[in-house]
């Protein structure tokens, strides 16, 4: 398959004030963080809070600049790229952010909001922007007498559509998902995660989807990667990857789902325990083994490489091999009703 988007060694430390006399310190937001996008799929993203995945989908748009590692975008590696180059990399790339209510102008009405990307990528003529418009929001399930109301005047669920129209307006190549129905109501969530799909599916669209909802993640996304502490430490297909991970943390986030019957609250689950170490100080060799009940001398001096083991299926973990972390997730599928 073409790969719309290469991603090698990618880097994003930010600068943290330590005084006058201090060394300077970094939060190590994004790490190393390595993988590919293929035309027409969707890659999920998954991780706590906190574990870089909203820094990576900025590095990619180029919204904010790398500390160091590449970005191809069809080909072209733009991470040097001038403001002007970037312009017409951005054309191809559109992104939806996780508030709606923050993502777009109060003092913008639809019309203006949706038309202002065509305008400012050289479509001149008044009334080929205004067909556009208008199809677009028919496209995301809304109609032209949307086209005046101002943010106020919508639900979360509209101003979602509105800005999932405003980033595919353009036929984008790739489009970013970030979080995209964390802040709507669960009657309104399923119907903006079908939305995405139908348009995936009639538009023939390449998504990054990321959330911290795992159920969420599998519903939509071809593979998945999870994300720990600015580094990916397992990837691949979607379904393998929930039904049998390899990295202790992947079986961790799964089993912590919880589960719609309260007479199987004595299901085993994978527990980790303790707090998320500090991104300005990770600890040596693997970041999770501070948390990790399998975590050997080993886990705790060397940093275990991202290998693929087979099929794609690639895994962070020195035990991989020896442990069957899938087992606690086994168990917790057939207590949840097969998954």
């Amino acid at each position: 398959m073409d790969k719309v988007l290469v991603v090698r060694d990618l880097r994003k430390y930010f600068p943290v004030s330590g005084g006058f006399f201090r060394r300077p310190r970094y939060v190590r937001a994004v790490d190393g963080v390595s993988f590919d996008v293929a035309k027409g799929e969707t890659l999920g993203l998954v991780g706590e809070s906190g574990c870089g995945k909203s820094t990576l989908a900025m590095l990619v748009m180029r919204l904010i600049e790398p500390t160091g590692g590449r970005i191809i975008f069809k080909g072209v590696d733009i991470t040097a790229l001038d403001e002007e180059r970037l312009k017409e990399v951005r054309r191809d790339m559109g992104i939806v952010f996780q508030d709606p209510y923050s993502s777009l102008n109060p003092r913008m009405t639809v019309f203006q909001a949706l038309s202002r990307p065509l305008v400012l990528h050289g479509v001149r003529d008044k009334a080929e922007v205004r067909r556009r418009v208008i199809e677009m929001l028919e496209l995301v399930g809304l109609g032209e007498e949307f086209l005046e109301r101002y943010p106020h005047q919508l639900s979360g669920g509209q101003l979602q559509r509105v800005a999932i129209a405003r980033a595919i307006i353009l036929n984008p190549t790739l489009t970013i998902f970030d979080e995209p129905t964390s802040s709507l109501d669960v009657s309104v969530q399923s119907q903006i995660l079908n939305l995405i799909l139908d348009l995936q599916r009639r538009l023939g669209l390449t998504y990054i989807f990321i959330s911290h909802d795992l159920m969420t993640v599998r519903h939509v996304s071809d593979r998945i990667a999870v994300m720990y502490l600015g580094k990916i430490v397992e990837m691949g297909d979607a379904d393998e990857v929930f039904h049998s991970p390899l990295h202790p943390y992947t079986a961790a986030l799964i089993t912590s789902f919880p589960l719609p019957n309260p007479r199987l609250k004595g299901v085993r689950r994978l527990q980790i325990r303790g707090e998320v170490p500090s991104a300005i100080n990770p600890p040596p060799g693997c970041r999770f083994h501070t948390r990790c009940p399998y975590a050997t001398s080993r886990c705790r001096k060397e940093e275990p490489r991202l290998m693929d083991v087979g099929h794609g299926h690639m895994v962070a973990c020195h035990r991989y091999g020896e442990i069957d972390v899938a087992k606690h997730v086994r168990e917790f599928w057939r207590a949840y009703g097969g998954g």
